[in-house]
Parts: C-alpha cells; structure tokens; sequence
C-alpha cells in the first residue's frame, strides 16, 4: 500500500479504538483507546503507518491547552518548588542507580544499553545519546516506548479507578464559543511558540514553546480561551495512534519479554517516585496526586494531559518533567564517561 492510504487506515483503527474505550467510559479514552489499538494492529503487521509528520501540529494544540491553565494564583506559589525541583534531581539519581543495573541483569543489556535504556529522560534524546555513545537502539527504543505505555496506563487507570478521578473526556477545552480574537491568539500561540521552541532549542520544542507562549497570553489576561474539545480530542486520537506505530516491525516475541522488563522498571520507578513524592509533601505541602504525575515516568505532553483531566496544577507538573529532561540530558553523557572510566563490561 502506498503512504496515505496506510496514514488513513491507521487513524481510522485509531478513531475506533477511542471510539470504543470512550463508550466503555475508560480513562483518557481518545489518547489510549487509539494508542492500544494501532499497537494492536502494529503487532499484528497491519498495513498502518503513525502520521508522524503532524505530531508536531498536534503537541502544540495540547501545548496551548496546557498553556490556558497558567493562572497569576498558580504562578504565585513557584517559590516554593525550589525544595520540590532539588528533590526531582534526588530522584532522577535514584532511578538511574535502581534501573540501570536492573535492565543489566534482569534484561541482561549490555551496560552501555543498560544505561541508557535505564534512564528516565525523554525517548528521543535517550535514544540519540545512547546510539552516539555506542548503545543498541532497538532495546533502548523498546524499553522507552512501552516504559511511557505502562505509566500512562497504569497512571491513568488509578487516578480513574482507584481515586475516582474523572480522567476521561472533559480536558478543561473552552466551553464558550471563541472570539475572533482568541482564536488569533491561541493559533499564533501554537505557531510563534513553535517557532521559538525550535529556535531556542528547547526538548519537545513544538510542545513546550506553544506552552510557554500560551501561558504568557492567559497569565496577561489577553484571552481566557482554550482551544475546542472537538479539536483536543482529535489531538489526542492524532498522538494516540502516533505513539502506537512506534511498534511497527516488532513482533509480539519481542515485544512480550520487553514488556515485561519494562513493566519491572516502571514499578519500580514509580516505587522510587511515591516516595520522592512523600517527601515533596512534607516538605512544600504538595498533594500526593500532584506529586505522583510531576513524577511519573510518563511523556511531558501526556502527564500534563492527565494533570489537567484531573484539576491538578499543570505549572508544577509542567516544570518538574522539563527540569527531568533536561537534568538527564546534561547529566547522562558526563556520569556515562565517569561510568565507562569505572567499570568494564564483564
């Protein structure tokens, strides 16, 4: 089959997918609906193919969203995240230290692979790094793809099940019909922060540049807008199915042991975050939801999305996952020289 064809289908199953689990009233339905069904589908050699091409266009939707929930009253507690953001850098250390030597031994990944498979930054940058300092991309790209699988699913589904959280469709999308005006706004918000993001040479640069911009548009009170429900929920659909054909080509042999491993390091990792999370409590007064998805080892985009489903503090959460980010970006390639200078593969 040619390109759009395959484009087409994979957001049909997709649209199906959210579909399905937003009539069986499942958490996040558009997003994970439609991310587990093109992963389906990936697994079982369907002929889709991820509209990769348009996830940027769809992260600066979410990203002005996100954005749209930037308030003077939430910005006004940022001077007490200093103590949280030390103990972020705490617990990045801690991940690295647990997770690493796990995916040596229980995944039995060389060191170099192990490492950055181990660590809790972003996808794309582990695995550039990683290939560049001679690791096999294939483990890290697995254990990164269904590492952010698993903590949406299992992040999601508590917040819904477990403390009942509405996490479902209401994503906090403007509810008046929008102005001329703000729909200016919120567009140019999308397209001038883009443009920042890649200038400034920001992680996620499409996702977080719209952030930024969007932020400053609500926090100086020029729209109190926020993109429509109809355009989030396709958004969703849109980085559902794109995080789902991540799979293609991986046969379900492969990908059931790294499921697994990858489920062992998010448990764990998630082990280490509560109690990261306990600690930035007694500390700063957090709550322990907001603390948990500030935390989590899920996507930036998709934390933010369920911080915003369930009325947490997006600002915090935001700020946390690019400080993570960007901590493990400086931090991984100077501790993997100190590591190598250290240790040896046996």
């Amino acid at each position: 089959m040619q390109t759009l064809p395959r484009i087409v289908l994979a957001l049909v199953v997709g649209t199906i997918g959210g579909a399905v689990f937003y009539l069986l009233r499942l958490p996040l339905p558009w997003m994970l609906g439609a991310l587990f069904a093109t992963m389906t589908a990936s697994l079982a050699n369907a002929p889709i193919l991820g509209p990769a091409k348009v996830r940027p266009a769809v992260v600066a939707v979410i990203g002005v969203l996100l954005g749209s929930r930037f308030t003077p009253e939430i910005t006004a507690q940022a001077s007490a995240w200093a103590g949280t953001v030390a103990i972020l850098m705490v617990y990045v250390i801690a991940v690295a230290l647990v997770v690493v030597p796990f995916y040596r031994f229980a995944g039995r990944f060389d060191w170099v692979t192990a490492y950055f498979a181990g660590m809790p930054g972003g996808l794309t940058e582990m695995i550039e790094i990683g290939e560049a300092s001679g690791a096999k991309p294939a483990p890290i790209i697995l254990a990164h793809s269904l590492r952010i699988v698993v903590t949406i699913a299992l992040i999601a589904f508590w917040f819904r099940i477990v403390e009942g959280h509405a996490v479902g469709t209401s994503m906090g999308a403007a509810s008046d019909p929008l102005t001329g005006l703000d729909a200016v706004l919120l567009l140019g918000s999308a397209l001038v922060g883009s443009v920042i993001g890649m200038k400034l040479r920001f992680p996620a640069p499409t996702f977080l540049g719209p952030l930024m911009v969007s932020a400053v548009v609500h926090l100086t009170g020029l729209t109190e807008s926020a993109p429509p429900g109809l355009l989030v929920n396709a958004a969703q659909v849109l980085l559902g199915t794109v995080l789902g054909c991540r799979f293609l080509g991986i046969s379900a042999r492969t990908v059931v042991p790294a499921a697994a491993l990858a489920i062992g390091a998010t448990m764990l990792t998630l082990g280490i975050a509560s109690c990261a999370g306990l600690a930035m409590g007694f500390l700063a007064g957090i709550a322990p939801e907001q603390a948990l998805l500030a935390l989590a080892p899920g996507g930036l985009t998709e934390m933010g999305l369920i911080a915003l489903a369930i009325h947490a503090d997006v600002a915090f959460v935001a700020l946390h996952h690019v400080v993570r980010i960007l901590f493990v970006i400086v931090l991984a390639p100077m501790a993997f020289r100190f590591f190598l200078s250290r240790r040896s593969d046996p």
